[in-house]
């Protein structure tokens, strides 16, 4: 690994380190063929890399539904899991007291009440998404990201 946490390729390695020592017996004038030909091995790794990751994502995808297991085997974005919910209370929480001191400030008591229930039903709505009962968590149980 190197200092980023990246594991290294060692064949694209010695790959490049053959271009490198290429251009340099070669001269200037094959340095644009040896990078395309570089950029090439780097886009055939990158591909067969995905195609992979593709191919067991969706080989997972196919157990969970032959299992009959209607759950997806991760929570999709926006299927408001715990964190995201908890995020959410606490970052509205964080922006109602600016939020507070503005709406005392220009309405007084009134706009203090007007924006809390405003920031209560933004919380509500949020928390709603996850109920079984709402229309959005039958759509998001129907669909996957890979019906698409």
């Amino acid at each position: 690994m190197d200092a980023s946490g990246r594991a290294r390729d060692p064949e694209l390695k010695k790959d490049l380190d053959a271009t490198v020592h290429a251009r340099r017996e070669l001269g200037a004038d094959y340095e644009a063929a040896l990078v395309e030909s570089f950029l090439e091995k780097v886009e055939q790794r990158l591909d067969s890399a995905v195609d992979r990751r593709v191919r067991r994502q969706l080989a997972e995808q196919q157990m969970v539904v032959a299992r009959g297991d209607t759950r997806p085997a991760a929570p999709a974005s926006g299927d408001g899991g715990f964190g995201e919910r908890f995020g959410f209370a606490i970052i509205s929480l964080i922006l109602a007291i600016p939020l507070s001191a503005i709406a005392v400030v220009n309405a007084g008591l009134a706009g203090l009440l007007i924006s809390w229930v405003g920031i209560l039903g933004v919380n509500a709505v949020h928390a709603a998404k996850g109920w079984p009962w709402s229309a959005g968590h039958r759509d998001r149980a129907k669909t996957s990201e890979w019906d698409l």
